[in-house]
C-alpha cells in the first residue's frame, strides 16, 4: 500500500466534510444534527439559499486559483508566478470597475461579465507582446514581463475609474469588490461563471501530465515529441480562464494561487500529475476555512482577501524558511 495513500483519501473526504460543517456556521448557528427534523422556512432559505452556493462558489474559486497556480508555476519553471501574473486579475478588476461606473444599473450579471472579458484580454495582450520581443530572451520571462507590465497598466486605469467614481456610491462598491468577497454569492452566480471556470479546471486536470515534460524545458520537451509551444499555451490559456471567471465571481482574492501550490507540494511533492487534484484539494479547503473566518470572526463581514493575505503572507514566509538554501 503507498504511503501517501491516507494523505490522498484524506484530500477527498476533508473537502466533503468542511462542505457539510460550513453549511452549519454563521451568524446564525444551526445544529448539523438538524437533519433528522424537518426544516423550518428560515433554516431551509439559510441554508439551501444563502449558505450552501455561497460554500460552493469558495470551493471552486480556491480550487480553481490553486490549480491554476500550480499549473503556472510548472509552465513557467518558476516558484515564485501566480495567476495574477499575467495581468489577469488586474484586467478583471478593470473590467469590474469600468461596469461599476458605466454599467452599475444594468445590474451584477454585466459586471461579471466585463471582469470576465477584461481578464481574458489582458491575458491576450501579454502574450501579443511576449510574441513581437521573442528575440529579446525567453519566451517564458518576455511573457511574465509583459504581463507584469499590462498588470500595471490595468492597475492605473483602475485609478483613472476610482479617481471618477462617485465618493458615496460606487467608489465604496469599487473598492469593496477589490477586496473580494462571497457575501452576495447565490445559485444564480454558480450558473453565470462556474461553467467557465469549470472548463478551465478540466483541461488543467486532463493535461497534468504534461507539466512534468514542460518543467524539463522546451529543448527537452520537444525531444519527447510534445508540442511545446501549443501545449503551453493551452494550459496558459486554461489557467487564465479559471482564474477569470473566479475574479468575475468573487472579485480579487490575493495569494491563494502562490502559497497552496507550495504547501501542497509539502504533502504530495512536485509530481504535477499528483500535486494538480491535490492543489485543486487543498485550494478549495483553505479558501472554505478563510470565507469561514470572514463571516464568523467579527459582527461584521472582513473581505475575504483582507483573511488570506493575513494567513497567506506569514505562511509564506514560513515556507521559504523550510526551503532554507535548497533549489525551488
Amino acid at each position: 500500500m503507498s504511503k501517501k495513500l491516507p494523505i490522498e483519501v484524506s484530500l477527498v473526504i476533508l473537502p466533503l466534510l468542511l462542505f457539510f460543517l460550513s453549511i452549519y456556521l454563521g451568524r446564525y448557528p444551526i445544529n448539523p444534527f438538524i437533519i433528522t427534523r424537518p426544516l423550518s422556512y428560515n433554516e431551509y432559505v439559510i441554508i439551501f439559499l444563502i449558505r450552501m452556493p455561497r460554500v460552493l462558489i469558495a470551493m471552486s474559486v480556491g480550487a480553481a486559483l490553486s490549480i491554476s497556480g500550480a499549473t503556472l508555476q510548472g509552465t513557467a519553471r518558476n516558484p515564485l508566478v501566480g495567476p495574477e501574473i499575467l495581468g489577469v486579475s488586474s484586467g478583471a478588476a478593470f473590467g469590474a470597475a469600468l461596469a461599476i461606473v458605466f454599467l452599475d444599473s444594468a445590474g451584477p450579471v454585466f459586471i461579471q461579465v466585463s471582469a470576465f472579458l477584461f481578464g481574458l484580454v489582458a491575458v491576450f495582450l501579454a502574450y501579443s507582446i511576449s510574441k513581437s520581443l521573442r528575440g529579446y530572451g525567453s519566451s517564458i520571462l518576455t511573457m511574465i514581463l509583459a504581463g507584469i507590465a499590462i498588470s500595471a497598466m490595468f492597475s492605473a486605469l483602475v485609478g483613472i475609474l476610482k479617481y471618477m467614481a462617485d465618493p458615496y456610491e460606487k467608489l465604496p462598491a469599487i473598492v469593496f469588490w477589490l477586496l473580494g468577497s462571497f457575501a452576495a454569492s447565490g445559485w444564480q452566480d454558480v450558473i453565470n461563471v462556474l461553467p467557465m471556470l469549470f472548463i478551465g479546471i478540466v483541461v488543467m486536470v486532463l493535461l497534468r501530465w504534461r507539466i512534468n515534460i514542460l518543467s524539463l524545458g522546451e529543448e527537452e520537451a520537444k525531444a519527447l515529441g510534445l508540442n511545446y509551444e501549443r501545449t503551453r499555451m493551452i494550459l496558459i490559456a486554461a489557467a487564465s480562464l479559471a482564474t477569470a471567471a473566479s475574479v468575475a465571481i468573487s472579485g480579487i482574492i490575493s495569494w491563494i494561487g502562490l502559497i497552496v501550490p507550495h504547501m501542497t507540494r509539502k504533502l504530495v511533492g512536485p509530481n504535477h500529475k499528483v500535486l494538480i487534484p491535490a492543489s485543486l484539494s487543498v485550494g478549495a479547503m483553505f479558501m472554505v476555512l478563510c470565507d469561514n473566518l470572514a463571516r464568523t470572526l467579527t459582527p461584521f463581514e472582513i473581505p475575504i482577501s483582507i483573511v488570506t493575505s493575513l494567513i497567506g503572507a506569514p505562511v509564506f514566509l514560513f515556507l521559504l524558511k523550510m526551503r532554507g538554501k535548497q533549489r525551488w
